[in-house]
């Protein structure tokens, strides 16, 4: 059995864990345990600051020093004082995944703890969901509404879809369709296309999951 905790970004991702990650992992002797980072004092929710977030990875990898850590945040909107964020080395014209693997790189130089496993999702958890927009049918009577939403993913693979404030994977689905809101419809959508068909459309993802299943 090895325990492994999740800091999440959000009510998504915490939902995310729980309902498509835990019971796949579960069977082959993971027990994974999703925690929403601390913003403030009574306040759940969103990555606004490293120097609140650093705290609480190492919080959590000392309290439990037998099991893991890891995270699932977005690569999207991360704050400036984030590991690497402001460093003249930062890769800015290179991919998602290379600008993932930096910051991944750079966040574990400054934890150094055995037990944590540095995560960023590319660019954040909606690119999952263009791996089959299919799945956004059920939640519109007009099907025309999707059609931005395949065009972006026609020229791009789903971990490569833009990250600037007009086309993030998140907000091309709500300028297509305005009733989505994240925290119900992104899970539901997660689990109708499922972690098979992610994987394969999603590399960073999935060795991601690699790396923890190599904990089973």
């Amino acid at each position: 059995m090895s325990r492994v905790y999740l800091l999440v970004e959000g009510q998504t991702e915490e939902a995310f864990v729980n309902e498509l990650l835990v019971p796949h992992y579960a069977g082959i002797g993971l027990y994974l345990t999703a925690v929403i980072v601390s913003t403030s004092p009574g306040y759940k929710g969103g990555v606004v600051s490293y120097a609140k977030i650093k705290p609480q990875i190492e919080k959590l990898c000392k309290r439990d020093p037998a099991a893991y850590v890891t995270t699932l945040f977005d690569l999207y909107a991360l704050p400036k004082d984030f590991p690497g964020k402001s460093s003249a080395a930062y890769p800015v014209a290179a991919s998602g995944v290379q600008k993932a693997q930096f910051l991944e790189n750079q966040l574990a130089s400054d934890v150094k703890l055995r037990n944590f496993i540095p995560n960023l999702l590319v660019h954040e958890f909606e690119a999952l969901l263009f791996v089959h927009l299919d799945a956004f049918q059920q939640w519109t009577d007009d099907d025309a509404v999707l059609e931005p939403l395949r065009a972006a993913r026609r020229a791009a693979a789903p971990e490569d879809i833009n990250d600037s404030a007009q086309t993030a994977p998140s907000k091309r689905i709500l300028a297509a369709l305005n009733v989505y809101q994240k925290t119900f419809h992104g899970p539901l959508i997660a689990c109708d296309i499922g972690l098979h068909a992610m994987r394969q459309d999603c590399p960073h993802f999935d060795a991601w999951l690699k790396k923890i299943e190599g904990l089973a």
